[in-house]
């Protein structure tokens, strides 16, 4: 019986662990173009008055292909306007959000998510 609520446990808790990623909530937006140990490259776009469901990203740099206007609904329930002209980059620490195209251009961003390095390898 312990070693099943455990399995189930574990299971439950990698399918939470996986429904964070954006590439998994909002597959239709985000799209993986390079991974390894160290980085994973993303380019992200969507249309004026599109909403990401709940995800994470860890520690990540953005640039900006197009100018957009976003709100943002962090984890703590706080609410941000980001807002980034044509070629900007800037940083972001690790949250998780919901964004929300709150302008009248298409978002189109590439980001850097930094991954953490095992160091006992």
């Amino acid at each position: 019986m312990k070693k099943s609520v455990l399995g189930l446990s574990l299971l439950w808790l990698s399918n939470y662990a996986l429904a964070e990623d954006p590439v998994v909530t909002d597959s239709n937006k985000y799209q993986v173009v390079f991974q390894n140990e160290r980085v994973r490259v993303m380019e992200y776009r969507d249309k004026p008055g599109d909403k990401t469901n709940r995800h994470n990203h860890p520690d990540s740099i953005v640039y900006a292909l197009s100018p957009f206007k976003r709100k943002l609904i962090l984890g703590n329930g706080k609410e941000l306007v980001v807002q980034k002209n044509e070629g900007e980059t800037y940083w972001v620490a690790a949250q998780s959000h919901v964004g929300e195209n709150i302008g009248i251009t298409d978002t189109h961003v590439i980001i850097v998510e930094l991954q953490e390095i095992d160091e006992s390898k």
